[in-house]
């Protein structure tokens, strides 16, 4: 199966984002997924950037866990409760993601998530 960049002329395109994408297959929705480990400890409190690594980890092992990968994703949310936090998670999410295929993305600064010390929180669509 082949994704399918969407780049419209005549406006800004970057291989660290899509307009759209399209692909042929069964779609998987992955609920957000947040900093915690294998016991539903925090990992990274207080550091966006450990964050956010934890839940593109956890976010590999959900599609996976699905019979995918991480270039089977096709859309992701991102949450965060600032946007001082961004560099940091763009980081995380260029390392987990291939360069040139990243996912549409969306990205969300919200006042709270669901527990307290939690700073990132990533949902995603993939097509497996």
């Amino acid at each position: 199966m082949t994704k399918e960049f969407i780049r419209p002329e005549g406006m800004a395109n970057s291989p660290f984002y899509h307009h759209a994408i399209k692909k042929s297959g069964t779609p998987v929705f992955i609920s957000g997924q947040v900093a915690e480990d294998a016991d539903g400890k925090l990992v990274g409190e207080g550091d966006a950037g450990a964050q956010a690594r934890q839940v593109l980890a956890n976010l590999r092992r959900v599609v996976e866990a699905a019979g995918g990968t991480m270039g089977d994703i096709v859309k992701i949310t991102v949450f965060t409760t600032s946007l001082e936090y961004r560099p940091a998670i763009v980081e995380a999410r260029n390392s987990a993601f291939t360069a040139g295929e990243m996912p549409a993305s969306t990205f969300v600064v919200v006042s709270s998530l669901a527990a307290p010390g939690y700073l990132v929180e990533i949902e995603a669509v993939a097509v497996v």
